[in-house]
């Protein structure tokens, strides 16, 4: 079995698809923030630094763990960057 048939199989469970979405948009996310710290030339301690909060924080937003808004936009701010959210 194909992996896209497996996927489009699982999607139709709605806590699977629900867990799904949710893990897919955390990922964009911690993927957004690694490539902005990559583009700054920061490393993660030095973007803990310049947002206030320790480095463990930035390490663990990196590899998907949950954080909030206020928190996300913290750190971009410290980076002179925004957070957009887009629900479609």
């Amino acid at each position: 079995m194909k992996i896209d048939d497996l996927l489009k199989k699982e999607m139709q469970n709605p806590e699977f698809a629900s867990a799904y979405t949710l893990d897919k948009e955390r990922s964009a996310a911690a993927l957004a923030l690694y490539h902005a710290r990559e583009a700054a030339g920061l490393t993660q301690a030095d973007l803990a630094e310049r947002a206030g909060v320790p480095q463990t924080t930035i390490a663990r937003i990196e590899r998907g763990d949950n954080v909030s808004f206020n928190k996300l936009a913290e750190i971009a701010h410290a980076m002179g960057k925004k957070v957009y959210v887009k629900i479609a």
